[in-house]
């Protein structure tokens, strides 16, 4: 048999030989831990005061306040409010009185003279529902810290790869302000990133068209609104000694459920050193300026 031993029960009732009586009876069959109350102020005292109260046996029909009050007192209260009651009562048999028990928040109404086997049976019950739960609790919180290791660790690798990753990435407000930037970043443009959070994109960007300068977040966001992301297009990174770094740029809008622009992403690759080939047939196409040029052919 379950002895519950860890639980921890309070009696409540104003005859000493009533407690005395109860508690043997409880002592009997279980290893609890029992506390006593000669009134239903002191039952409030010691619940409000002793953390870990797992049961509370209460009579009715106590002077000053009564088990009707005393529960009532508390089920108001947060520390209190829930913690189970089995009424005890030899003189509110009737229906009317079982009802207000109820009404109150007692879980239970038992009657005296006390069958023993009902009461142990009683309170072993709801012992077993609370260990129920903390054994439910116990899973839920396992799973959460788990959950949580692993969230922890993959923004842990994320974070990794956008520290490490070779190609400038800016995340953006709505409004085009700076609010994160990767080392990468931070070395193209010859800023830390906190200087580079008091800064807007446009601060710091310009697109290869004179006449683009200072109207691109607007547009950006009807593109971003209309398509999502917009990719490979040729700008330039103004760094902070005021050099121009030839950039290949891609930006992609961050939704929330509502369809509303939350952040946006924006890649760069650094371009120095490349030119763009114009060849009908292929747009766009990259070669390095480095590259072996061709002999000049001679006329035979």
């Amino acid at each position: 048999m379950n002895r519950y031993s860890g639980f921890t029960l309070l009696i409540v009732d104003d005859h000493e030989h009533n407690l005395f009586a109860l508690r043997s009876l409880i002592r009997q069959y279980m290893d609890v831990e029992v506390l006593e109350a000669t009134s239903g102020q002191q039952a409030l005292d010691i619940a409000l005061n002793t953390p870990g109260i797992d049961l509370i046996i209460l009579d009715i029909q106590m002077p000053e306040m009564d088990g009707f009050q005393t529960a009532s007192m508390l089920k108001v209260r947060k520390k209190t409010r829930e913690i189970p009651i089995i009424f005890l009562t030899a003189a509110f048999k009737s229906e009317e009185f079982q009802h207000k028990g109820y009404e109150v928040g007692a879980v239970d109404y038992l009657l005296k003279p006390i069958d023993d086997n009902l009461l142990i049976n009683k309170i072993s019950t709801y012992f077993r529902l609370i260990q129920k739960e903390r054994e439910m609790n116990l899973v839920l919180e396992q799973k959460v810290a788990e959950r949580t290791a692993e969230l922890a660790q993959a923004k842990m690798h994320l974070e990794n790869i956008i520290d490490n990753m070779g190609e400038a990435l800016l995340l953006l407000d709505p409004e085009g302000r700076i609010t994160r930037a990767n080392p990468a970043a931070c070395q193209m443009l010859g800023y830390s990133e906190a200087s580079l959070k008091s800064l807007s994109i446009g601060d710091v960007f310009e697109e290869e068209e004179d006449e683009q300068a200072g109207a691109f977040m607007g547009i950006w966001l009807e593109a971003l609104i209309r398509v999502g992301a917009l990719s490979k297009i040729d700008a330039r990174f103004i760094a902070r000694d005021g050099r121009r770094v030839p950039i290949l740029f891609s930006r992609t809008a961050v939704k929330d459920p509502t369809d509303r622009i939350t952040d946006i992403i924006c890649i760069a690759k650094d371009m120095t050193g490349y030119i763009r080939e114009r060849a009908p047939d292929d747009f766009g196409a990259l070669t390095a300026d480095t590259a072996p040029q061709n002999e000049g052919v001679s006329d035979d």
